[in-house]
């Protein structure tokens, strides 16, 4: 498990929690980052906003927020195991 933050373009990942206030965690659901919700890094230059798809929809989230949305990585061929956690 890891933060949404490291995850490179191109790479997917299945949402497992969001850390922070209720605030913050009703606003992450309310865009569609919910538990067990796949996600892909759309683009992450290591500084800046990440942009990532989820439910199809295309989000711009800040590092910090992004950094409180652990995901598991998930490796070409390797959903169904993931999917288990």
């Amino acid at each position: 498990m890891v933060p949404l933050t490291a995850l490179n373009p191109g790479q997917t990942g299945l949402i497992h929690q969001l850390r922070g206030g209720h605030r913050f965690v009703s606003r992450l659901a309310a865009l569609g980052f919910t538990p067990g919700a796949p996600v892909e890094m759309r683009r992450n230059h290591g500084f800046g906003p990440l942009i990532v798809a989820v439910r199809g929809a295309q989000v711009a989230l800040g590092r910090g927020e992004a950094s409180h949305i652990l995901v598991y990585v998930q490796e070409e061929g390797d959903a169904a195991s993931n999917e288990k956690h």
